[in-house]
């Protein structure tokens, strides 16, 4: 039997809560430490499954691991076993975690060589590998694939720089590319590349490491190979998704909640969009606070019309966020249409919140039309599973807001993306328990 959390909820939350270091930043720039054989110190790591599977990981390969605090750790990729990625052990823990896509252009860039088990890991429709993989073999890589046990070889002693148009702003794309440019020979430049604060944070990274990347923050980067990268300290942002989350959990919940060093002009839009669903917050210092609102409402178009919410590339707004956009909309004032373009199966969620009293239309796979129900109906607890991270904590967020009780199973998707949540949770006041 799993674990689940048991919520009763219908009570707001007060006080301040830190968001953790961000996942996402943390899946790349830790990859990044394969890149040379000199200590690399980082600290904000998140204490969550896909990170320290991935900190396993590094450690299974060679790497020598130190923990220094309990967010900080200290890397010295000096000995690889290279002969571990051809084993049934890597291929058990490269398989079920996405993020080991990103070691691959390490790798490649330091040892010319690595193999990669088919990739597994959350379940909102097909994430394609391909714009990596079409990466990789612009700069002169080959890929031969092993059926008989399911592992891509790959062949990379000779990369040089060269012209990339990816097809996709992928961010783990663009970045495993990155990181096989900076030692490749000669001058990469990759147009299209993603610009999310995270891969900003990578090169930025990258260069302290005596990499040459141009163009950061922008969609064209240009990289000049260098010889070797040496060692660094680096300091992961915020998480922005969680950021956003408790923005919409503040909102739901009629709660007053200070978020503490939020890193504002690295949220992008996030802070806008949910101005935009009629949420107060104030900056104070790097700080968001949000007052305790009885109602918020959702603008509309300047001709009137029903006000859309979609994601977009950086510095579109994320769709990790949609799911909470969503969420938060059910007790807004007026009408919104989210639109998940990106993947196909994120907004399957919804039937949960229909069965708790929520007023959505759900379109079709992409597109669901919230019809708010302005505090004027409270949702009911039900038990439910979450099908992916950002749909669990969607949910908790509408059980914290629901009358009575909810459970919620399936809760290790919540913690793969979000670090010991229900104690944070508690500590605002909420009515929360594991069984």
């Amino acid at each position: 039997m799993t674990n689940a959390f048991e919520i009763i909820g219908g009570t707001p939350l007060k006080g301040e809560i830190i968001p953790q270091g961000a996942k996402n930043e943390a899946l790349q720039v830790l990859s990044a430490v394969l890149l040379t054989g000199e200590k690399i110190i980082i600290s904000n790591i998140p204490d969550i499954k896909d990170v320290n599977k991935l900190i396993e990981l590094l450690g299974d390969m060679g790497v020598k691991v130190e923990k220094l605090a309990p967010d900080t750790y200290s890397f010295e990729a000096k000995n690889i076993d290279l002969d571990f990625f051809k084993s049934d052990a890597f291929k058990e823990k490269g398989g079920g975690l996405r993020g080991s896509i990103m070691i691959v252009g390490p790798l490649l860039a330091r040892f010319g060589k690595a193999a990669i088990p088919k990739p597994g890991g959350d379940k909102i429709g097909r994430r394609r590998l391909d714009t990596h993989f079409l990466g990789f073999e612009k700069l002169g890589a080959q890929f031969n694939y092993d059926p008989s046990n399911g592992f891509f070889n790959v062949d990379a002693s000779n990369l040089k720089g060269t012209y990339i148009l990816l097809d996709e702003a992928s961010v783990t794309g663009t970045a495993n590319i990155v990181m096989a440019a900076v030692l490749a020979k000669g001058t990469t430049t990759i147009y299209n590349a993603a610009c999310e604060p995270y891969l900003q944070q990578l090169c930025k990274m990258l260069n302290r490491m005596g990499a040459k990347i141009s163009g950061i923050g922008s969609n064209l980067l240009s990289i000049e190979g260098v010889a070797e990268l040496g060692g660094t300290e680096h300091r992961l942002l915020p998480d922005m998704i969680e950021i956003g989350s408790f923005i919409g959990l503040a909102a739901m919940t009629e709660s007053e909640i200070t978020i503490k060093n939020v890193h504002y002009n690295e949220l992008g839009m996030i802070p806008d969009v949910f101005k935009r669903l009629g949420i107060q917050m104030e900056l104070r210092g790097d700080d968001i606070f949000i007052p305790a609102q009885k109602h918020y409402e959702i603008d509309t178009f300047i001709d009137g019309s029903i006000m859309t919410i979609a994601d977009a590339p950086w510095p579109g707004f994320t769709p990790d966020l949609l799911s909470i956009c969503l969420v938060v909309a059910i007790q807004a004032k007026g009408s919104v249409l989210i639109h998940q373009k990106m993947f196909e199966s994120r907004l399957f969620f919804v039937d949960k919140l229909l069965d708790m009293g929520a007023q959505i239309i759900l379109c079709d796979p992409h597109r669901a039309t919230v019809i708010g129900l302005d505090k004027q109906v409270q949702l009911r607890g039900i038990s439910m599973t979450s099908p992916d991270i950002r749909a669990g904590v969607a949910l908790l967020i509408a059980a914290l807001s629901a009358k009575g009780k909810s459970t919620i199973y399936n809760i290790e998707q919540i913690e793969r993306g979000y670090q010991y949540i229900d104690k944070r949770l508690i500590a605002l006041g909420a009515n929360i328990k594991r069984i």
